[in-house]
């Protein structure tokens, strides 16, 4: 596991290969979205970006864990004056590999400034596709658990014999409720929409995400010690936040500025990470020389 608690530069298909199946315990990441970070990933086309981006899933398939999660940050482009369905379309065919799609989130974004075009109002969500091997995974719902709200407070203080039973939804949908079941509970479980403001600060980087972001998803998905990989770890907040949060780390981009960037981002936090070296992962002078060492990756 020479891996663990290192950045590699070069192309997550290709440092894959190398790394141990069932390693990884949650695959968190925003690959360039269709079209954009052309400097850096060199902007791929929407009508191709299912096809670039299936070899790299074929690796993630084989690096998780039975019971880990594939966390997909991603959003449609508008192509033409209307969105594009290379996120559809990709869904489609990673459950034709195996894949179930087994829930969406939605990020809104709180603190997304005015905008407007002619046919349009400015973006102010984005989509994170949780996708899983099997049915059964690893969960820890109450990790991420809110405060019930001050809604509770005059809502539960007078229950109706109404609120005392399972209230059966009147049109029939086999949808219902029980409010007594919030009496003297102080936390509840969320929602599948995370309110969370956007990065405000210059990582330079042009598609950084807030590290609660991952933080959430992080806490909700392993436990302390487990395997962590964002294969397009641009400034490494996904990183840090699996640092914080007592996690190892596997960070990989094929852009050296970011994996630099991403470094010293997370050495100051003052954790020990070994120097980047093209291609493969770098080690720590003070582990054996041929234990458990991670291959060349090209």
């Amino acid at each position: 596991m020479d891996f663990l608690n290192r950045y590699i530069l070069g192309d997550c298909e290709e440092v894959l290969r190398r790394f141990p199946d069932n390693s990884i315990d949650l695959i968190f990441t925003s690959p360039p979205y269709a079209d954009q970070r052309q400097k850096a990933y060199g902007g791929v086309s929407p009508d191709k970006y299912v096809d670039w981006f299936l070899p790299k899933v074929e690796q993630f398939w084989r690096v998780l864990k039975p019971t880990g999660t594939f966390i997909l940050n991603i959003k449609e482009r508008v192509v033409d004056g209307e969105r594009h369905t290379y996120v559809i379309d990709l869904i489609l065919r990673m459950r034709e590999r195996g894949w179930l799609w087994t829930e969406e989130f939605m990020w809104h974004k709180k603190n997304s400034y005015p905008g407007k075009w002619p046919n349009r109002f400015r973006d102010n969500w984005e989509r994170l596709i949780q996708f899983n091997k099997q049915k059964k995974f690893k969960m820890n719902q109450e990790a991420v658990m809110v405060p019930v709200g001050d809604w509770a407070k005059d809502r539960l203080a007078s229950l109706s014999e109404t609120d005392k039973a399972r209230d059966e939804s009147r049109v029939g949908s086999g949808f219902g409720k029980n409010v007594s079941n919030w009496v003297g509970r102080d936390l509840v479980y969320p929602t599948n929409v995370l309110h969370m403001a956007t990065e405000c600060s210059n990582r330079n980087h042009s598609a950084t995400f807030p590290v609660t972001l991952p933080d959430w998803f992080i806490k909700l998905f392993t436990d302390p010690g487990d395997v962590v990989l964002d294969p397009f770890v641009g400034s490494g907040t996904t990183a840090l936040a699996a640092i914080q949060l007592g996690r190892h780390f596997v960070g990989i981009d094929i852009n050296k500025e970011y994996i630099e960037l991403a470094r010293k981002r997370t050495a100051s936090a003052q954790i020990r990470l070994p120097h980047i070296a093209e291609g493969r992962a770098a080690y720590s002078t003070s582990r054996p020389k041929n234990k458990g060492r991670l291959k060349n990756a090209r």
